[in-house]
């Protein structure tokens, strides 16, 4: 256990950025397996209104620091091009 009053000031800082980092790397997941189901369900109409839903939340999370931009580059990607593989290719 922290001792002086800065390490332990440090300490409950941390815990709150924790608790910060946890709900929000836990709501873009969240978002990001209702586009799956919905990709799963071959329902595209509802996994393009999910989609932008997720991508909102792993911007969110990109910008205050839970994952590396290029992670939610990569993340934003692969849920797009999911829903296009549903969309039938133009003749």
């Amino acid at each position: 256990m922290a001792h002086t009053e800065s390490a332990k000031k440090n300490y409950r800082k941390m815990l709150k950025r924790r608790a910060r980092n946890v709900a929000a790397s836990s709501r873009f997941k969240s978002d990001m397996k209702r586009v799956l189901a919905a990709v799963a369900e071959k329902d595209v109409a509802k996994a393009q209104k999910l989609l932008a839903e997720a991508m909102k939340s792993i911007d969110k999370a990109a910008k205050t620091g839970v994952i590396h931009k290029n992670t939610a580059s990569n993340k934003k990607s692969r849920l797009q091009r999911s829903i296009n593989r549903l969309q039938p290719k133009p003749a």
